[in-house]
């Protein structure tokens, strides 16, 4: 794989052990899942040293590094850069309750709750000492081998040996060769990151929409056209949004400033963090990642008007469409993939149908699922809000029930929200699937399942107790 992504142009392959983590898992994933970090990082270093690839990334690896030996250790298997988050948790104070996901932490720092907030302790000095002795103590180890730079240390697995007279059982008959094995025809290939990649960036789509939208960046003037787009081009839109972060801020142009009608398939990561004052329409479809970390644009996927296909019944976005969104619509006429709005914390979208584990770990927002879901729908999920149209009456056994609740859709704030965005999706999209369940209003609106968290649900009721309680 790492020798895959590099030969893809990747600038670091990150290679995570089994034992880091916080704790907010299950208990099988902290036992029993995944292998130690030295494993993998000895395995990608000879590789990529082999195959002459290494000095084109930067080799990082993290799980449980607490001390200046285990920084070396992990630079003479290979690796350049080392990630530490269990132990400055521990330096400001973390006792690895292991409760990060309950909202109970007893020292305050994996909390939202303010009265445990006030017993944190920590401050920037406890982290930086705690680097300082561990920079101390790596220098310490590098002076006894004699090496004056760390980039003379990288990859010098020659320099490790196996402890010997080993009593232990368990260890006695382990054999560490393939680790420390250091090839003889790799000799003068680089072992660390020495070259800078060409990633082409100057052949982006988003060169040339940055150009033809100069008159809204500069001025404020909408500006409206057509372009064709490949499945080559990759992560549309966001060199252009980065161009107006750069001007506005996260404010953003005003809605609809910049209108570009696409026709042909998207590439991944089309429209990607798509910000406020963009709207993109695609007539075709999208591969994986579409509309990742929209943040305030707008964006509807819809098949071409002339396709030979049951459009209704179609995939039209693939896996992992609106990972990370927060803020923005998106509509897509036809099925997405598996996956569909994991982490969104804040995007509107409809879509007519999605795969397994849908609306994972989704914390804000609301999605119209105007067809059938697939299974472990809602997993973690603990905000936001959505809307299912069960049809065939399979929904319950399909949702993940652990953090969420089905309601009917009584309320006239629900019906209100429901109904305007499909009108929006009838509007962006043409969708007949949207047109059929407006004219059908009052049958299938029994029809439609409100998925709720339980503790949104929870808090909406205490504040709603509190301001009856004022008014009294």
């Amino acid at each position: 794989i790492a020798a895959g992504v590099c030969k893809a142009y990747a600038d670091y392959v990150l290679i995570s052990g089994h034992d880091g983590g916080t704790g907010a898992s299950p208990l099988s994933s902290l036992k029993h899942a995944g292998l130690p970090w030295e494993l993998g990082l000895a395995e990608t270093q000879q590789v990529l040293v082999r195959n002459d690839l290494r000095g084109r990334v930067k080799l990082q690896t993290d799980g449980q590094l607490k001390t200046g030996r285990d920084v070396v250790v992990a630079a003479l298997l290979g690796g350049e850069e080392f990630a530490f988050s269990t132990a400055p948790l521990v330096a400001t104070g973390c006792i690895m309750m292991r409760v990060c996901h309950l909202n109970t932490c007893p020292v305050g720092i994996a909390t939202q709750d303010p009265e445990l907030r006030k017993r944190f302790t920590g401050t920037p000095e406890h982290v930086v000492n705690y680097f300082f002795f561990l920079a101390e103590e790596v220098r310490e180890f590098m002076a006894q081998m004699g090496f004056r730079t760390f980039e003379e240390m990288i990859g010098r697995s020659d320099m490790l040996k196996m402890r010997e007279a080993i009593e232990h059982w368990k260890a006695r008959g382990v054999d560490l060769s393939s680790i420390l094995h250091r090839d003889e025809g790799s000799l003068g290939k680089d072992r660390h990151h020495s070259e800078s990649q060409e990633h082409n960036l100057d052949k982006a789509l988003d060169n040339e929409l940055i150009e033809r939208c100069m008159p809204a960046l500069e001025n404020g003037e909408p500006v409206r056209f057509e372009q064709p787009v490949l499945n080559t081009h990759r992560t549309v839109g966001g060199m252009l949004s980065g161009e107006i972060a750069r001007r506005y801020g996260n404010e953003g142009l005003p809605e609809d400033t910049i209108r570009i009608d696409m026709k042909g398939v998207g590439g991944q990561s089309f429209a990607a963090w798509l910000t406020k004052g963009l709207t993109f329409s695609l007539e075709g479809t999208t591969n994986d990642y579409v509309g990742k970390g929209l943040s305030g644009g707008k964006l509807a996927v819809f098949p071409s008007k002339v396709a030979a296909y049951d459009v209704a019944r179609s995939v039209v976005v693939g896996n992992v469409a609106l990972y990370g969104a927060t803020a923005g619509e998106a509509y897509f006429r036809g099925f997405a993939g598996e996956r569909f709005a994991v982490r969104n914390s804040g995007a509107y979208s409809v879509v007519e149908g999605v795969g397994d584990h849908g609306c994972e770990y989704m914390t804000g927002g609301a999605v119209v699922v105007l067809g059938p879901t697939g299974r472990n729908f809602a997993a973690g999920m603990s905000g936001g809000v959505a809307f299912v149209l069960d049809e065939e009456d399979r929904f319950e056994k399909l949702c993940n029930m652990d953090m969420v609740g089905l309601e009917a859709v009584e309320s006239e704030e629900d019906e209100a929200l429901l109904r305007g965005m499909v009108e929006k999706h009838l509007e962006y999209t043409g969708s007949a699937t949207a047109q059929r369940v407006l004219d059908e209003w009052e049958e299938l609106l029994p029809k439609f399942i409100k998925v709720m968290p339980d503790d949104l649900k929870r808090v909406l009721q205490e504040r709603q107790e509190a301001e009856l309680e004022v008014a009294r």
